[in-house]
């Protein structure tokens, strides 16, 4: 359990874009979690995602907004260096679309970084129907892939910190480059090749995540973009130029969308 003797700064970063009617619900369940503040990080939003967070008036939400979307975890980058500025103890990223029954899960994540030193803790997700799913087969392995190539397959197993909620150290978000929190991936290899402890101290079923159902197209190009930042990973941890293809085939997905520019300009600017 977490003792309140100890004054530890825990944030969470949420990115939110068009989540009206669920945010509220994230807010909520983090509300009742060992969070101290939570960061909407609230980007490219054309709905009433705003008026909600506004009106339901939870204390120590603070917010960042972006007129333009920012894509995939480009927020996280933003959340890590906001984290950093406050000179947070434990920072959780989760999305603003997991509706699920995630308290349990936060804390854990909370616990395993503050209680039990380590400076990644990720959520193992596991696939519903996997063996039926091509494109959740396809992802799966080439988690194993990669967990395996850094040699923490046998404690993690398929855990990345792409796929559920998340937990960084206050050491390794001081250690590592700010812009690496935009490709998940690459912030396991990180810590890896920096001898951090890494931890899976949590395994649910992706369903229980309570995110958005989108269609085929979208879990493919999440998939896509998913295993491109799992192979620039393995390249990055294994020195090579960061590249996205592996076995002839480029995984692109929504890396493309992701808009370092927007980025870089926060990073000069926000102090």
């Amino acid at each position: 359990m977490l003792t309140t003797e100890v004054n530890w700064l825990n944030i969470a970063v949420v990115p939110a874009k068009d989540e009206e009617g669920r945010i509220s619900k994230v807010l909520e369940t983090l509300s009742k979690t060992a969070v101290d503040r939570i960061l909407v990080v609230l980007n490219g939003s054309s709905d009433g995602t705003l008026e909600e967070i506004s009106k339901k008036n939870i204390p120590n939400v603070d917010l960042l907004v972006f007129d333009e979307p920012l894509g995939y975890d480009i927020p996280r980058a933003v959340g890590a260096l906001y984290a950093l500025k406050i000179d947070a103890d434990c920072v959780i990223f989760t999305d603003g679309d997991m509706t699920g029954d995630l308290k349990p899960v936060i804390d854990k994540l909370i616990e395993s970084i503050l209680l039990k030193k380590a400076d990644l803790a990720m959520t193992l997700c596991i696939p519903n129907g996997i063996r039926q799913n091509k494109i959740a087969k396809e992802l799966y392995s080439f988690r194993k892939l990669f967990n395996r190539r850094l040699g923490i397959y046998e404690k993690v197993s398929v855990a990345i910190p792409s796929h559920g909620p998340c937990a960084v150290s206050k050491d390794l978000i001081k250690l590592a480059d700010i812009r690496d929190f935009a490709v998940p991936p690459v912030i396991s290899a990180f810590a890896v090749k920096n001898s951090l402890l890494i931890e899976a101290p949590v395994t649910i079923r992706s369903s229980e995540l309570g995110s958005k159902e989108r269609g085929f197209f979208h879990a493919r190009k999440i998939a896509d973009t998913i295993i491109g930042d799992i192979i620039e990973a393995m390249n990055y941890f294994e020195g090579k130029p960061r590249s996205r293809t592996f076995d002839s085939k480029e995984y692109q997905g929504f890396n493309p969308l992701r808009r370092f520019d927007l980025l870089e300009n926060f990073m000069k600017t926000f102090i």
